[in-house]
C-alpha cells in the first residue's frame, strides 16, 4: 500500500488538492477572500500546482526532464504565495497598528533577508542526493524554501507572543497549519537531500508530507468554514508593553 502509484499514493496527491480547490471556491461564494485574498490565491494556485504536477507525473508521454522542469516552475510559484500569505497574516494580526505594523514588516523583511543567506549556505554545502542536478537541486531548493518559510513562521509567532496579542481565529488557523506543513516537509526534504535513502525510504517520506498536507488542508476547512463560538467577553488588564503605546510613540518619531 505504501508504494508509488497505490490507491493510497493517487487519494493523498489528489484528495487534499481537489479540497483545496473546494475551499477556494466556498471562501469566494462566501464572499471571505474580500477577508483573505491572498489566502484564495494561494489555495487555487497551490491546488492547480499540485494537480499538474499529478498529471504530469501519471502521464507516460511526459519524459522524466519535462516533469522535474515543471516540478521546479510548481516549486518557485508555489514559495511566491506562500511568503505572500504569510505577509498576508502579519497584516491582519498587526492591522490596528499602522506603526508597528510597518516596523514589523522591516523586521520580517530583515529576518528574510537573513534566513535566504543561511538558505543559500544550506544548499550550497547540502549532499546532492542524485547524479542529475535537475533533481539534486530541486531537493536542495525545497529544503531552503521550508528554511526560510519555518523561520519567518517562528519569528512571527515570537513577534506576536512578546506583545501578547490574541490572535483571531482564523488567521491562527492558517499560520498553525501552515507551520506544521513547512516543518514537517523541511524535516523530510532536509533528510532526503543529505541522505542516500532506498526507494521505499523515499516513499516513506513522500507519503508523511502528502499525508502531513492532506491534515492541514482539514484544518484550513475548519478553521474557516465551521463558525466560531462566542464565549462572554472578561475585563483583562492590558500589558506593560501596550501595542497602542508603542503605536502611539512610533508615529511621533515618524512625524518628526
Amino acid at each position: 500500500m505504501l508504494q508509488a502509484h497505490s490507491f493510497l499514493w493517487h487519494y493523498l496527491w489528489v484528495a487534499p488538492n481537489i479540497l483545496l480547490l473546494g475551499l477556494a471556491a466556498l471562501m469566494w461564494r462566501r464572499r471571505f477572500h474580500k477577508q483573505f485574498p491572498v489566502f484564495v490565491v494561494f489555495s487555487f494556485v497551490t491546488a492547480i500546482t499540485q494537480l499538474t504536477i499529478y498529471v504530469a507525473d501519471t502521464i507516460p508521454s511526459v519524459s522524466w526532464q519535462v516533469f522535474w522542469r515543471i516540478f521546479w516552475v510548481g516549486l518557485l510559484v508555489e514559495a511566491i504565495v506562500k511568503f505572500a500569505l504569510i505577509g498576508e497574516v502579519f497584516g491582519r494580526l498587526f492591522g490596528h497598528y499602522p506603526s508597528v505594523a510597518s516596523l514589523g514588516t522591516l523586521l520580517i523583511r530583515g529576518v528574510g533577508v537573513t534566513l535566504v543567506l543561511l538558505a543559500t549556505l544550506a544548499a550550497a554545502y547540502s549532499h546532492k542526493d542524485n547524479i542529475y542536478w535537475i533533481i539534486s537541486g530541486a531537493h536542495i531548493l525545497e529544503q531552503a524554501i521550508y528554511i526560510i518559510e519555518c523561520g519567518l513562521i517562528l519569528f512571527l509567532f515570537i513577534f506576536a507572543a512578546h506583545f501578547r496579542l490574541s490572535w483571531p481565529r482564523p488567521i491562527f488557523g492558517i499560520t498553525v497549519a501552515l507551520g506544521i506543513s513547512a516543518c514537517v516537509h523541511l524535516a523530510t526534504w532536509a533528510t532526503m537531500a543529505n541522505s542516500d535513502l532506498s526507494v521505499y525510504g523515499r516513499n516513506l517520506l513522500d507519503f508523511l508530507n502528502m499525508a502531513t498536507f492532506h491534515v492541514c488542508v482539514l484544518m484550513w476547512c475548519y478553521y474557516l468554514l465551521v463558525p466560531q463560538k462566542i464565549a462572554p467577553k472578561s475585563t483583562v488588564r492590558l500589558p506593560d508593553h501596550s501595542l497602542e503605546v508603542w503605536n502611539r510613540e512610533l508615529e511621533r518619531l515618524l512625524q518628526r
